[in-house]
């Protein structure tokens, strides 16, 4: 098989450079070695761990066949919100599920959804552990899943194996990409980070807490899918700058009407 050379500061390059693969609560640290020589033969360095069962050992670096340099500059984060807090776009790998409503993408499509968003900034490709996969609070963390189609018959990928399938699709669009870069937009009208957004979720649900949105129901429904909303439309720094007023002033209201006994704000 012919080799496709691509220098480090091409614009195919750099995007290759700002996409991440996160591997979170790895039982066996072989897996992660064995997922770091995937990501080298495709030309992806930047391995995060989030929260392995066990630290690195011989056997990771054994079976990286290579790729140590990939292993040694892994950071370990406590939690998969610590991992993606500065990316743009965050795709988590799993199994067909109705637990969590995402936009479903196959291989080749969010391989081509990553290297867009890598104008913009880091983006992550989320894997879970081996036997559970990712949980519905990770799941909630990610814009949308990439659901490798294998065979229902006989379904169950290895995690090195599920890295590579995603790895040879980011390098086969990184290859087609066009190598003119584009124009930055303003820092303003960039994407909002994972960091950004999740700040503005968090203060809509105080928001919808004390103006009594609820009226007694469980929040976790509509929070779901105003999280799907939100997601959706591809928030701009500004954005969520603008909407977090909004919040703001709505809380103010809220507790100046609490203040004069006038109890919370109707929505």
């Amino acid at each position: 098989m012919s080799e496709s050379p691509i220098h480090p500061d091409s614009p195919a390059g750099l995007a290759a450079a700002n996409i991440r693969i996160v591997l979170v609560g790895t039982q066996h640290p072989g897996n992660i070695g064995a997922a770091a020589r995937a990501m080298k033969t495709m030309g992806l360095s930047q391995l995060v761990l989030v929260s392995p069962e066990k630290p690195l050992d011989d056997t990771a670096y054994r079976r990286s066949a290579g790729a140590e340099d990939v292993l040694d500059r892994a950071p370990v984060h406590a939690a998969l919100a610590e991992a993606v807090a500065d990316c743009r776009m965050v795709l988590g790998c799993t199994a067909r599920s109705r637990r969590v409503q995402l936009e479903q993408l196959e291989p080749d499509a969010g391989a081509q959804r990553a290297l867009q968003a890598t104008a913009e900034g880091p983006v992550a490709i989320v894997f879970g552990r081996e036997r559970t996969g990712l949980t519905n609070e990770e799941l909630q963390l990610c814009h949308a899943s990439v659901h490798i189609p294998s065979d229902p018959a006989f379904s169950s990928l290895n995690l090195a194996a599920a890295v590579q399938v995603l790895a040879y699709e980011v390098r086969l669009a990184v290859l087609a990409a066009d190598p003119v870069p584009a124009e930055p937009p303003p820092p303003d009208a960039q994407p909002a980070t994972h960091e950004q957004v999740e700040g503005f979720f968090a203060q809509l649900a105080e928001t919808l807490d004390e103006i009594d949105f609820h009226k007694g129901r469980a929040p976790d429904s509509a929070m779901r899918k105003l999280r799907r909303l939100f997601l959706r439309t591809g928030l701009t720094v500004h954005e969520v700058r603008l909407l977090r007023g909004v919040l703001a002033d709505a809380q103010r209201m809220a507790r100046l009407a609490a203040a004069a006994g006038k109890g919370p704000l109707l929505p």
